[in-house]
């Protein structure tokens, strides 16, 4: 994992938000099409919720998977969204090890 991306990801309100809701999923989104805890939540919930551009969602995102933070998931013409609680706990653990 490199920190420096890590970090960079992190250091965005809207990013730590977004992190932040896909925590509890269930609390912050609701989905007729999925089950958002098992399933992930569709980018088109995320910005909604967020108010920014698709595209500039995108770009959040793309930085948050390349940092190892998120994980996503093609299926058919959606994309969705989940922590990747692993990851996070190593980041937690590098970070605590400076």
């Amino acid at each position: 994992m490199n920190l420096q991306i890590i970090l960079k990801a992190l250091s965005n309100e809207k990013r730590l938000k977004i992190l932040h809701w896909l925590k509890e999923p269930k609390k912050h989104f609701t989905s007729q099409h999925c089950d958002v805890e098992k399933d992930g939540v569709c980018v088109g919930l995320i910005e909604e919720k967020i108010g920014l551009s698709q595209s500039t969602v995108s770009q959040y995102l793309m930085l948050m998977q390349q940092a190892g933070l998120i994980t996503t998931e093609r299926r058919g013409q959606w994309t969705y969204c989940k922590r990747n609680e692993k990851n996070l706990k190593a980041v937690i653990k590098q970070l605590s090890d400076l």
